[in-house]
């Protein structure tokens, strides 16, 4: 009977494998290629992975919003319907702002090209400039039918990038949700793979990395608001046109560390000097030349110092190095990850270097 009890349900275990030459050389073959199937199929569901990477960075993020309205008395479902209609809103908001304008001005170039170009031949400057290299004439010969056509071929391409493109928001947007949904959860999850003798200081350490996500993405939108609301009142002041969609343009941009600012700051200064002239133009550069400095040395360190009590020497550096490993990805996650760091540094490292 003991011996029955010994050999288990399944059977007594064999001997082990030898550890011939043939057995370590073929076992050592059979992981190589395995990491590299393993790669291959990384690599070809990159784009996917990446989705479901910003869909669970987001999750982390809005998971404060949705414990929010729990305090307040709302079910968890409840809450996760509101944060997500609320994200829907904000998206819908934005297109509606956004695509008129592009729409409207778009058509208006197409219809009014031609004019555009005698307009240009009556400039004696540009007369001379055309005498000499044929700059009109060449925009002109462009400007013809099958151009035209080939053109709208091109907007039909862009026009399938864009709907691609929001096909990917909606998918995070989806993604985000059921992440929220099952958010506790999944944590829970993951913690009960620790064993059990470091498992509360495990999750007391990750509950703490995901509050500072959290933190910083509520960081993040709100600089990001103020942005666009100074945006909209400098816009609405000058006279420029579309202040709005604008002011959106310069927000969504904003969320981008280091270079999204800069990017919005382009694209409105272009739309003054397109609309307004050279004198609204230069008064778009100034406003955001001002406007970026506030930002940099004023509201951006206050409002992340003391959302994730992080450095402006670490900030700065973790995000250019997100942006050259990552991208625009990277440096989403880049003071996040910093934050981490630091915190596993203080709980685990030094405390252990103490002890050594």
């Amino acid at each position: 009977m003991t011996g029955e009890q010994g050999a288990g349900r399944f059977g007594k275990p064999g001997a082990p494998l030898s550890r011939s030459p043939f057995v370590v050389g073929f076992t050592a073959g059979l992981g190589l290629l395995l990491a590299y199937t393993f790669f291959l199929v990384i690599q070809d569901a990159a784009s996917i992975l990446i989705l479901i990477f910003i869909a669970l960075f987001l999750a982390v993020g809005l998971n404060p919003a949705v414990v929010r309205l729990q305090r307040w008395g709302l079910p968890r479902g409840l809450a996760v319907a509101g944060v997500g209609l609320g994200v829907l809103v904000l998206l819908a908001a934005g297109l509606l702002a956004l695509v008129p304008p592009v729409v409207t001005q778009t058509s208006a170039l197409v219809e009014n090209l031609p004019e555009y170009i005698n307009q240009m031949r009556r400039s004696e400057a540009l007369r001379d400039l055309n005498e000499q290299y044929q700059v009109i004439d060449r925009l002109q010969s462009a400007a013809t039918a099958t151009n035209m056509t080939r053109a709208a071929g091109g907007v039909l391409g862009g026009a399938q990038a864009v709907f691609g493109a929001l096909f990917n928001v909606l998918t995070v947007v989806v993604l985000t949700i059921y992440f929220l949904a099952a958010f506790d959860r999944l944590r829970l999850g993951a913690y009960k793979l620790v064993p059990a003798s470091r498992r509360a200081r495990v999750q007391g350490i990750g509950d703490e990395i995901l509050a500072k996500v959290g933190a910083f993405m509520a960081g993040a939108l709100a600089i990001a608001l103020i942005a666009g609301v100074a945006t909209w009142i400098f816009l609405v002041i000058v006279g420029v046109t579309y202040p709005f969609a604008l002011a959106v343009v310069v927000a969504v941009c904003d969320l981008i560390p280091q270079v999204g600012a800069t990017i919005g700051a382009v694209v409105v200064s272009a739309v003054g000097f397109a609309t307004g002239g050279v004198s609204v133009g230069i008064t778009c550069i100034v406003f955001f030349v001002v406007y970026q400095q506030l930002e940099n040395f004023v509201i951006y360190p206050k409002v992340m110092r003391r959302a994730v009590k992080v450095s402006d020497l670490a900030a700065i550096l973790a995000a250019l190095l997100g942006i050259a490993l990552l991208g625009v990805i990277g440096a989403l996650i880049a003071i996040p990850a910093v934050a981490a760091v630091q915190l596993i540094v203080r709980e685990i490292v030094l405390p252990r270097q103490e002890q050594s």
